[in-house]
């Protein structure tokens, strides 16, 4: 059941990322949410599930957006174990160190994926640093009110329903 949920984020996550992508204004903070459920899926299941969900994530968002098959892919990879370490090693369930945790996701993966490009000539970043903030800050705040509606809302429904039970 959790491999069926899980997947199914990351498709729900990868068609988003596709459809939204080219509604994004130029110059705004691009919001990865491919990467936000990797994370998710890390800090739930721990590394070995994150790795694999990072892996399949990224190379499915690769042959859909870039040229180079396996760049986004091990970047996400990287980033779904060692997130998936970091879950098991340390209590990430509030949202500041859930928050802590998206930003340096972020500043890992756009490392990874620009050093990877710079490195195989294959582009250049000549300013980086401010995207990386704003997405770092972006995928931040959204994964972790996602996260927090995602854990809240089946209890919001069960206590809707005992409340509705209570009243009869």
């Amino acid at each position: 059941m959790k491999l069926v949920a899980a997947s199914a984020a990351i498709l729900v996550a990868l068609a988003l990322q596709t459809t939204l992508a080219g509604l994004v204004i130029r110059g705004t903070a691009a919001i990865d949410l491919v990467l936000i459920v990797v994370v998710y899926i890390a800090l739930k299941s721990g590394p070995v599930t994150g790795l694999l969900a990072g892996t399949v994530a990224g190379l499915i968002q690769d042959a859909l957006s870039t040229p180079m098959l396996g760049i986004g892919g091990l970047a996400k990879t990287l980033v779904g174990f060692l997130s998936g370490v970091l879950a098991a090693q340390f209590i990430l369930t509030g949202p500041l160190p859930r928050f802590v945790l998206l930003l340096l996701a972020t500043a890992l993966h756009a490392a990874i994926f620009m050093g990877l490009c710079v490195l195989l000539d294959l582009r250049q970043f000549p300013d980086p640093v401010p995207a990386v903030i704003g997405q770092a800050l972006g995928n931040g705040f959204v994964g972790v009110v996602g996260f927090q509606l995602i854990e809240w809302l089946p209890g919001f429904v069960d206590r809707r329903r005992a409340g509705r039970f209570l009243k009869r």
